[in-house]
């Protein structure tokens, strides 16, 4: 595929991507989705976040096929009925909170219908709640129970590059237990080893019964890479880092500027 042929499917990053700094879902945006939709081109989106919080862009994008939560932890029709889920190995599990918190991160975990918190004053709650539309369950602590459930641990600091060290030290720890990535410099999330943007690549592929070649997608962080890297045609947000930019076979504009609408225009609309 090249930026001058047609995806049959189009598969997008949300936060940072599809939606402005402020969470926003622009006029714009919508109508590229719509765009795509008329054209005969299927638009997906894939997140960190849980499917109940994206399910309030199902209607505005037009989506009609699957959608991926938790970076592909949790896959669901636009009813958010479950098509499959991937819960952490409940040793995984333990073995990455204990190593995010030993680092010296705050820790979050999802299970596929909560959000699990100590502490409802520490960094980027409220950002989450923002993002998510619903509120976090406070516990003391994180069960057993808590573990064997788990879609998606989250570390969490503003301490940037104790984030990106946490990572990699999870990278080697989990190595085939399960995948780390940073979903934001902020946030380093721990799913089943085939929760990742990559995988979620390949079971849209299997879903849609089209090859990986015939997707194309649009992201902006580091675990966006993985998507890159299977699809017939990437794209870069101009908000990405360089690194990640490197990675993509084109960049757009930025979120804050219609990146996404441009993108969609340009490569596949004017094809």
């Amino acid at each position: 595929m090249t930026k001058h042929s047609r995806p049959r499917l189009v598969l997008a990053d949300v936060d940072g991507t599809l939606v402005t700094n402020d969470k926003i879902l622009t006029q714009e945006a919508m109508a590229a989705a719509r765009e795509l939709n008329e054209a005969g081109m299927e638009l997906s989106i894939t997140s960190g976040r849980p499917p109940r919080g994206m399910s309030m862009l199902i209607e505005p994008l037009c989506l009609t096929g699957a959608i991926a939560g938790f970076n592909g932890g949790v896959l669901v029709h636009p009813d958010l009925s479950v098509i499959e889920r991937r819960t952490l190995d409940p040793g995984a599990a333990v073995e990455a909170l204990r190593l995010i918190l030993d680092k010296g991160l705050d820790a979050w975990l999802y299970t596929e219908s909560s959000w699990l918190i100590r502490d409802p004053d520490a960094p980027h709650v409220a950002r989450e709640r923002r993002t998510v539309k619903f509120d976090p369950e406070v516990v003391a602590r994180f069960s057993d129970a808590h573990l064997a459930q788990t879609v998606k641990i989250v570390g969490v600091s503003d301490d940037f590059a104790r984030v990106a060290a946490c990572e990699t030290a999870a990278q080697e720890a989990l190595d085939g237990k399960a995948s780390a990535t940073r979903s934001q410099a902020y946030y380093l999330d721990v799913t089943h080893p085939q929760a990742n943007k990559g995988d979620v690549v390949e079971t849209l592929a299997k879903l849609s019964r089209i090859s990986p070649k015939d997707i194309a997608t649009i992201g902006d962080g580091p675990n966006d890479v993985l998507m890159f890297r299977k699809s017939g045609f990437s794209i870069a947000m101009g908000n990405a880092s360089n690194a990640v930019k490197s990675q993509a076979d084109a960049v757009t504009d930025s979120n804050q500027s219609e990146g996404f609408a441009k993108a969609m225009r340009k490569y596949f609309l004017a094809a």
